[in-house]
């Protein structure tokens, strides 16, 4: 059954303009037709069309259900975006699909981007959202200052993945545990400054590597993102 997203699909009974055009336009969805609506907040809902309009789809819902995550850890991903943002958005698509709570982008002292477009980033978390058949859309922190951020991060626990081997790393897969909510920071291109470095570390963060080789930053952060969910997979009950 095609899935669609329209976060307020209880209380309008009709699909988003741009939901409502793929199905009517592009799939030729007509009345009578059965599809699956998500509403980014881990609920599944069976409709039926009742009338396919390319700008507002209508729609009747017959059953309602709860989607829960494949992972109980809360995940956040935490990186300054790169000079070219076809790989932010590339690496946004495959960290929603695979699986993560919250993408933060933030604004480092070498940042070489200050200017994220929220609206066509979001568009590209939902097509992710219903392509890996999922019903939660992740959250999505446009810009904030790389000081405020740590500073207010409540997860259990903190790595920050960096390149300077004057400090003591330990490997990302030995450190954690699986079980506690998690953040990942990942710094831009020119890597995080040393007074970055040392407030991250006041703050609780812990140095990692992910490995023997120099990643780009989009590398480092999928590379994250899939070690956690092994490590959780491992440690989640048949």
């Amino acid at each position: 059954m095609i899935r669609f997203y329209a976060p307020d699909i209880e209380s309008t009974g009709e699909l988003p303009e741009g939901e409502s055009a793929h199905c009517s336009r592009v799939l030729r969805l007509r009345s009578g037709e059965r599809i699956e609506v998500v509403d980014g907040r881990g609920n599944l809902f069976e409709c039926v069309i009742d009338d396919a309009h390319p700008r507002h789809t209508s729609v009747t819902v017959v059953s309602r259900s709860e989607l829960t995550r494949h992972w109980t850890p809360r995940i956040t991903l935490a990186l300054a975006p790169t000079k070219n943002m076809d790989r932010m958005e590339w690496l946004v698509e495959k960290a929603v699909e695979i699986g993560v709570d919250r993408i933060v982008f933030l604004e480092c002292e070498r940042s070489v981007r200050r200017v994220v477009k929220r609206e066509r980033v979001e568009k590209i978390m939902v097509s992710a959202v219903k392509q890996s058949l999922k019903a939660t859309l992740p959250e999505l922190v446009e810009l904030v200052g790389f000081a405020d951020f740590v500073a207010e991060d409540p997860s259990a626990v903190k790595f920050m993945g960096y390149c300077d081997e004057r400090t003591e790393r330990r490997d990302f897969a030995v450190g954690y545990d699986g079980t506690s909510d998690l953040t990942v920071l990942i710094g831009p291109e020119g890597d995080f400054s040393p007074g970055e470095v040392e407030m991250a570390l006041s703050h609780g963060y812990m140095p990692v590597t992910f490995g023997a080789t120099r990643l780009r930053t989009e590398t480092a952060a999928l590379y994250a993102l899939c070690a956690a969910h092994t490590i959780i997979t491992q440690k989640t009950p048949n």
